[in-house]
């Protein structure tokens, strides 16, 4: 297992990537990034393989020469229409696991919880569609809810609540073709909104209900997560490219300029604007210079990205009227960084509680507060490992790029995986040690060869 830890995310506009690194004082630290335009996507899936493995190509290599470090593997992020989520409940009887002077003694165990939430997954699915995550969100024993793991407790019926999110199998190999054939492996695929929602949001956010608006390219997805638990993921077929097109399409000009025009002036909001602001549209075709305002560029904005936030609101209206949320509604994505969205958010959503979602500063990865941690006395080393972890992480200077809310999906990835390792350390089955560093000869040879080939 290395301690490199490499977070694709394949998106409609762009390719980007977060590498992370294990060091040798048992910190997390950003030690490469990268990103390269994407076309060969369309609404989050893959239409043009060829363009779509340059692109994984050229994010990766940029990340590798940043990093000093080659990648074999990556951990990638799929999200889009070919997503699906649903809930699901099972049901078993606690097996017996000896007698006390009580009588039978039920107590709940491992094997209890993976046979239950077994149960819960053994549910019908279409042949084209396979199952991507199924997490559970809460568990009864003999008809009371716990709020954590019921795991020790005795009881006589176990009961899980789940959300399961199915995934294309078209677009699952696709995307693994795409990175196969770009020279590298893939270590584990995770749902788009998932890895966001583990970047952008906080503890608190998570546990009382909050929403998780994704603003991509091709698509808006959104999820739902409650006491720490997904129970709404769905999908939106339009994003920040049919904002571009609206602009090329009234205007008359081509998409690259209206994208370039959005990025620079785009506003979504009407009252952010001053009457007395102009910008000027490059001549197209032997026709001159035109100068229009901002206001009427944001007349061409504001009603698609408020369609989209309708479109998501109304759909988790659909699939959520049981569920009360006291959180945030969190903006990630590309979409995010546009001025006025937050406003325009509030005003669809009809509340305050509406923010900016930035990637998670990696140093608060490991925190002793919520980790359960193995007791010192049964294993002084391993404590001494992790002891170390609660440590500052030393971020770099790539933390102002990558603490941006298009870096959301790739870093929660990272995150993903770091609880992951996390957990495994906790567990006795990983060690945490450094991978080993270039020399400085390695790195202007390695260099040299992909710049030549």
């Amino acid at each position: 297992m290395s301690d490199v830890i490499v977070g694709l995310d394949i998106g409609t506009s762009n390719v980007r990537v977060v590498v992370a690194e294990f060091t040798e004082e048992n910190k997390l630290e950003v030690i490469g990034l990268g990103t390269s335009p994407s076309t060969g996507l369309r609404k989050g899936a893959v239409l043009n393989i060829e363009a779509t493995v340059r692109a994984i190509t050229d994010a990766v290599e940029e990340a590798e020469k940043m990093a000093g470090h080659e990648i074999k593997s990556c951990n990638v992020a799929i999200g889009g229409s070919q997503i699906d989520g649903f809930n699901s409940k099972g049901q078993v009887a606690v097996t017996v696991k000896g007698r006390d002077s009580s009588g039978d003694n039920k107590e709940i165990d491992q094997n209890d919880i993976n046979r239950v939430i077994e149960a819960a997954r053994n549910i019908k699915i279409p042949p084209d569609r396979c199952i991507l995550h199924v997490i559970p969100q809460s568990y009864t024993v003999d008809g009371q809810e716990t709020d954590s793991s019921p795991k020790a407790m005795l009881g006589c019926r176990l009961e899980v609540e789940v959300h399961i999110i199915t995934a294309s199998v078209t677009a699952m190999e696709n995307i693994r073709r795409c990175v196969f054939r770009s020279g590298y492996e893939v270590s584990g695929i995770v749902l788009k909104t998932l890895a966001a929602a583990r970047s952008v949001m906080t503890e608190e956010e998570r546990k009382l209900g909050s929403i998780l608006i994704d603003l991509g390219g091709g698509t808006t997805d959104v999820l739902i997560i409650q006491k720490d638990a997904p129970v709404c993921s769905c999908s939106v077929p339009l994003g920040g490219q049919n904002v571009t097109k609206d602009i090329a399409a009234v205007k008359g000009i081509t998409e690259s300029t209206a994208e370039q025009l959005k990025i620079q002036s785009g506003c979504c909001w009407a009252p952010l604007i001053d009457s007395d602001e102009y910008i000027t549209l490059p001549s197209v075709g032997g026709r001159p210079p035109e100068e229009i305002s901002r206001q009427e560029l944001c007349q061409i904005i504001e009603p698609r990205v408020m369609e989209i936030l309708m479109m998501a609101r109304d759909k988790l209206a659909m699939h959520s009227r049981s569920h009360q949320l006291a959180g945030s509604v969190v903006l990630c994505g590309g979409g995010a960084l546009m001025p006025g969205v937050q406003d325009l958010a509030q005003h669809v959503f009809q509340t305050n509680a509406v923010r900016i979602g930035k990637s998670a500063d990696l140093s608060r990865v490991f925190n002793r507060t919520n980790s359960g941690y193995a007791n010192p006395a049964e294993n002084a080393g391993l404590f001494k490992e992790l002891s170390a972890m609660n440590q500052p992480v030393t971020t770099s200077s790539f933390y102002d790029e990558y603490n941006s809310s298009e870096f959301a999906t790739a870093t929660g990835i990272v995150l993903l995986r770091a609880d992951e390792y996390r957990k495994q350390i906790e567990e006795g089955k990983y060690q945490v040690r450094s991978a080993p560093k270039s020399s400085e000869l390695g790195q202007k040879l390695w260099g040299f060869l992909k710049e030549f080939f």
